[in-house]
Formats: structure tokens, sequence, C-alpha cells
């Protein structure tokens, strides 16, 4: 279940179309190109949903430690409408990890989606960032002449507590190995309890795409380079404090909130929607961080902001 608020406005209804398509759907693509970072090129991988000559694109970028096949869904749900690309940021995935750790940072991360957005060949695009995709997002959003015309939060926003913070930190980078994937989901479930209660599909889906072999230590582990932390762990030993960045935002806004999250508190999502009337919130219950956009609640949230009815 999820609740929605708009200022004072709240829709009476959401409505769901997932993969309505009339004839065949087209196949996901895995494309490529290469980033330019302080130590030399590196490439990125990105998958795209739906017909390659859509100009109405939606980039989704995924959290700090996750990947782009998490918006296998949501893509599906999305591509009758929308060329959806989802990308792997470097160190994650399929994209090529950083010879220096120290490059895990912001920097890095939007120089490599301004190069994508301008390999997309459109004027503009939706953006859609769950966490740490959500503030690339916001500062992409922030910019002069910024390409982004609708902007996505998916439970993230303009301040982040110590508290919150330092959790993550706890456990991220420590990179143990595991026998096999059972045990893998187990540890997954384990630290993400925020997820809330996806469904049995889900989390195989998140394991399947989230795990890489380790044949020299024979056993499985995490899909990303554990060096991914460092930056994280030595830069943010305070709150995060985004206000003046949320102010320079002027493209709408949804916001994404799991009810228990402790990244987007309700007081922090509550004072976003104040400083920037017409900001959309929708919250889900029983979800902590991050809403994964899996099951049909949270992909209706998304597709009928996107796409409101006529």
């Amino acid at each position: 279940m999820h609740s929605w608020r708009m200022g004072a406005v709240r829709p009476t209804h959401i409505r769901m179309r997932i993969c309505e398509h009339e004839g065949k759907a087209m196949p996901m693509v895995e494309k490529s190109f290469l980033g330019l970072g302080a130590h030399g090129f590196h490439r990125i991988v990105y998958f795209e949903w739906g017909d390659p000559r859509n100009q109405h694109v939606l980039v989704c970028v995924h959290g700090l430690t996750r990947r782009g096949r998490d918006f296998d869904h949501l893509a599906r749900a999305l591509e009758d409408r929308f060329r959806v690309v989802c990308v792997d940021l470097p160190g994650r995935g399929a994209s090529d990890w950083l010879p220096v750790a120290a490059d895990y940072q912001p920097a890095t991360y939007v120089a490599d989606l301004a190069a994508l957005i301008a390999r997309l060949d459109v004027p503009q695009v939706d953006w859609l960032g769950v966490s740490l995709g959500g503030l690339l997002g916001m500062m992409l959003a922030a910019q002069p002449k910024s390409p982004l015309k609708r902007l996505i939060l998916d439970d993230i926003g303009a301040f982040i507590g110590l508290e919150a913070l330092q959790r993550i930190a706890s456990y991220v980078g420590q990179d143990p190995g595991f026998a096999d994937l059972a045990e893998l989901e187990a540890y997954m479930r384990s630290v993400n309890t925020g997820y809330g209660p996806l469904a049995a599909e889900h989390w195989r889906h998140v394991v399947e795409h989230g795990s890489r072999r380790d044949e020299a230590a024979g056993c499985w582990r995490q899909h990303y380079d554990p060096k991914i932390i460092e930056p994280f762990k030595t830069g943010f030993s305070d709150p995060v404090v985004l206000w003046p960045l949320w102010a320079a935002i002027t493209c709408p806004v949804l916001v994404l909130r799991g009810r228990d999250s402790d990244i987007l508190t309700a007081e922090t999502a509550r004072e976003m929607l104040a400083r920037k009337p017409g900001t959309a919130l929708a919250e889900f219950a029983g979800v902590g961080h991050v809403p994964m956009l899996m099951d049909n609640a949270q992909i209706a949230a998304v597709r009928e902001w996107l796409l409101p009815p006529s």
C-alpha cells in the first residue's frame, strides 16, 4: 500500500498498466561507451529497453551497491511509452572497476552520466534515481541548462542523518564470500530488510544480477568493487545537507519514500514539499530504504506520475 501527496492535492486512484504492448516487445539491448576519469578511460555498460527511435527517454540510475538490472521490472512496464536506459555505474555490474578507489565519487559519476545523456541523442530526459542515483540526478537537475525534464527521487532527499550513513558504512565493502547463491541471498536479505516484503522471484532477481563468481577463491560475492565504499566512509563523517541543491532544482519532482526509511525521513520529506510546492510524494508502507520498484504498486506510482490520466 502507498499514499500520495502533492501539496494539498491527493489523486483519488492509481491506474495500472504493465506491458500491454501491441505486438511483440522489443528485446533489451546491452550497450557501452568509454567514460573518462582522472586515471584513464573506463567502460560504462547500460541496458536499453523499448524503441531506440523513441525520443521520450527515462534514465534510471541505481543506488550505492546496486546496478542497472534492478530496473528490469520497471523497464518492462514502461517500454511501451519510453526508451528506458538503465546504467551500471563504474565499479558495479558489467561496468569497469576503477583503478583508484578515490575516483569512486560524484564527480566521476556525473561526468559519466553526462556522457551517457549526450550519447542518447535527445534534447531532454526524464530521470529516476535510487538513493545515490537520486543524489546524482539532483546534481544534474540543479545545473544551468540541465537536460533533465522531470526528476524522480527514490528514497533520497536534501538531508541525510549521520546515523543512517553510518549504518550503511557498517556493512558496505566488507566483501564476504559465500558457498552458493542461497547463502548470498540469505545475507542480502539480512542486510537489506529495508527493501520490504519482496516476492521470492524479486529476491532471486536481486541475487542473480547482484552476484559475481570469484573463481580464485571458489565462492560467490556481491557484484560490486568493495573499494566503492572508501570515499563514502571518508566523505560522510557529518550529515549530508543539500538544501541549496534542492532549491536550485526547477523541474517537476516526484519523491518516492519507504515509510520506514531512515535515509529519507518523514520530516525531511515534509520539508522538501514545503520548500518546493508542487512536488509529489508517494509513500510505501512496510518498506524502508529503498523501494525496489519491482512490485505493481511501486511501479504504478511511477507510471501514473509520468503518464497521468488524460
